[in-house]
C-alpha cells in the first residue's frame, strides 16, 4: 500500500518486533526513555525527509469496476456525409446494443459536427439502453461545411468529456471516443488530439476512403486503433473489431496517479496506555 513504518522504542519495548514492525531494521529507533525522544527527532526527521521517491506508488492494473465506461461517439455529419449517415446511425445503434447501458454501468453520449459541433445527448442524458437507442434512431443529418475536425475533438473534451456532462474519468472510468468521420478534416487536428490523450481519452478513428489516414492515426490511440472502410455502408465489418476493442479497454493509459515528489502523509500512532497516563 506504499505505507512506510517507522518505530520508536524505549528500552522497555521489544527491539526485534520493533525492527518486524518498521520498513526496514534501521527504521527501528531506540531510546533509553520517552524523556531521551529528542535526542533521535533530527534522525527521524531526516528519515521522513529521505523517503521521496522510494515507494512505488500503486498502479491499479484494472480500474475498481471493469464493466464500466463512458464512451462518445463523434459524427460527421457535414455535406460530404450525407448519403452515408443512415449506416452511420444503425452501425452506432449496433454498437450500443452491445454495451450494458446504465447509469452505474456505460453511459453514452452522441456529438454531430461538420463546421460546428453540436451535442445530441450527454452521458448523462438517458440511463436506459432503450432511450439511448430511441435517440440514436432519431438523429438527423445537419449539414453543413467545413469540415473542422480539430474543433470538434476540442469541443467534446472541453464539453462532454466533464463531470457536469456525465464523465466520470475523475473517479478512474475509462473514457472512449469513438470518431466516425468521412473526409479530411480543413482545421488542423494536432494539438486538440494529443490533449485528449493526455487527458487519458482512448480514441478510435474510424474512417472512409474519403478520410485522411494519417490524420485518424494520428486522432486515434494508437496508428492500429484508425480503422477504415470503403464507404459507411460497409460499417459491419469493423463492429466486431470495435466491440473487440471496447471490452478490453479498460486500464486507463495515463492513470491519474499523482507524482510522489515530497509531498508526505505522515501518522503518528500512540498506544492508548500513553494517551492516558498524562
Amino acid at each position: 500500500m506504499g505505507v512506510l513504518m517507522f518505530a520508536v522504542g524505549t528500552r522497555g519495548s521489544d527491539l526485534r518486533e520493533l525492527q518486524k514492525i518498521s520498513h526496514d531494521s534501521r527504521s527501528a529507533i531506540t531510546v533509553p526513555d520517552f524523556t531521551d525522544l529528542a535526542g533521535v527527532q533530527e534522525q527521524l526527521q531526516s528519515s521522513v525527509e529521505a523517503v521521496v521517491v522510494d515507494v512505488t506508488p500503486e498502479t491499479p492494473t484494472e480500474t475498481v469496476d471493469t464493466g464500466k465506461k463512458d464512451v462518445v461517439f463523434l459524427l460527421d455529419g457535414s455535406d460530404g456525409t450525407r448519403n452515408g449517415f443512415p449506416a452511420m446511425r444503425d452501425f452506432v445503434e449496433r454498437v450500443v446494443e452491445k454495451l450494458n447501458v446504465g447509469p452505474n454501468n456505460d453511459r453514452v453520449s452522441v456529438v454531430q459536427y461538420s463546421r460546428d459541433p453540436e451535442v445530441n445527448f450527454y452521458l448523462n442524458t438517458y440511463t436506459t439502453k432503450e432511450d439511448v437507442v430511441d435517440s440514436v434512431r432519431g438523429l438527423n443529418h445537419r449539414g453543413g461545411s467545413p469540415l473542422n475536425t480539430g474543433a470538434a475533438l476540442r469541443y467534446v473534451r472541453d464539453n462532454v468529456f466533464t463531470n457536469s456532462s456525465g464523465s466520470r474519468r475523475l473517479q478512474g472510468v475509462p473514457q472512449m471516443l469513438i470518431l466516425l468521420n468521412g473526409g479530411k478534416s480543413f482545421d488542423n487536428v494536432d494539438t486538440p488530439a494529443s490533449a485528449l490523450k493526455q487527458q487519458g481519452i482512448f480514441v478510435i478513428g474510424i474512417g472512409t476512403r474519403n478520410s485522411d489516414r494519417s490524420e485518424l492515426q494520428k486522432i486515434s490511440h494508437e496508428p492500429s486503433y484508425a480503422l477504415s472502410v470503403p464507404e459507411f455502408t460497409d460499417l459491419p465489418g469493423v463492429q466486431e473489431q470495435l466491440s473487440t476493442v471496447l471490452s478490453t479497454v479498460r486500464v486507463r493509459d495515463t492513470p491519474m496517479t499523482p507524482t510522489v515528489t515530497g509531498k508526505k502523509v505522515t501518522d503518528f500512532y500512540t498506544p492508548m496506555s500513553l494517551q492516558h497516563a498524562h
